[in-house]
């Protein structure tokens, strides 16, 4: 008899998990998230409603001053190495002919989130060319013109670096007309939308699942 699948948005579940990763408690993280994997939940709902959600929280508790940089920066260190624990089953799908580059906007270190969006390509059957953080735009778009993608996503966590990503959109236009751009980030709750309606085929996704939805999309209809 298999097991019940078990709700990754149960709250007791989030909080154990949230206090784990303020205290540096890398075992309670992985032993939380395991847990969930061996309830039947899958990973892009643990990177959803656990680990995406507790960066968004670290973020704004670093924000109001409640905890350190010091710990925002362990928080997150431990956050990428569950991650890195889940890509044995992140690559063990089929593969499409279909090919992202992602990565983080010029100026911006927080890259977890556009991890996961990678894993999400990935797990959805694209090669996901992942950047990481602080992606000089000259560069960023050199490897643009190399690998000739189908997409390309971008991050961006910190609202003040909303000029990067402006800079990154207007030199991708300049050299690729109608490359899709998908586009996401926590600077997002602070406003910034507006700006992306002055380029053409962007997109904006809100969230992890958004992401899911919009690439099974694509994977559907073309």
């Amino acid at each position: 008899m298999s097991t019940p699948a078990i709700d990754t948005k149960d709250d007791l579940i989030y909080k154990q998990f949230l206090d784990a990763l303020i205290k540096g408690d890398r075992n309670q993280c992985s032993r939380v998230s395991n847990a969930l994997l061996e309830r039947q939940a899958s990973v892009q709902d643990i990177y959803e409603d656990l680990i995406r959600k507790a960066m968004y929280d670290i973020g704004e508790l670093w924000e109001q001053g409640k905890i350190s940089v010091a710990t925002e920066h362990m928080a997150s260190a431990i956050a990428e190495a569950l991650i890195n624990e889940f890509y044995v089953k992140v690559i063990a799908g089929q593969k499409i002919n279909q090919t992202v580059v992602v990565g983080c906007v010029e100026n911006e270190y927080h890259q977890i989130g556009i991890k996961m969006v990678a894993d999400i390509f990935e797990l959805n059957g694209w090669n996901a060319h992942f950047l990481g953080a602080n992606t000089p735009t000259r560069e960023f778009v050199q490897f643009v013109e190399e690998i000739q993608p189908d997409m390309v996503a971008l991050s961006l966590s910190l609202y003040f670096n909303l000029p990067y990503l402006e800079k990154m959109l207007q030199a991708i236009r300049e050299e690729f007309p109608e490359l899709f751009v998908l586009v996401g980030g926590q600077a997002f709750r602070h406003g910034g939308k507006e700006v992306l309606n002055a380029y053409r085929n962007i997109s904006y996704q809100p969230d992890l699942k958004s992401v899911e939805l919009f690439i099974k999309k694509i994977n559907n209809h073309g």
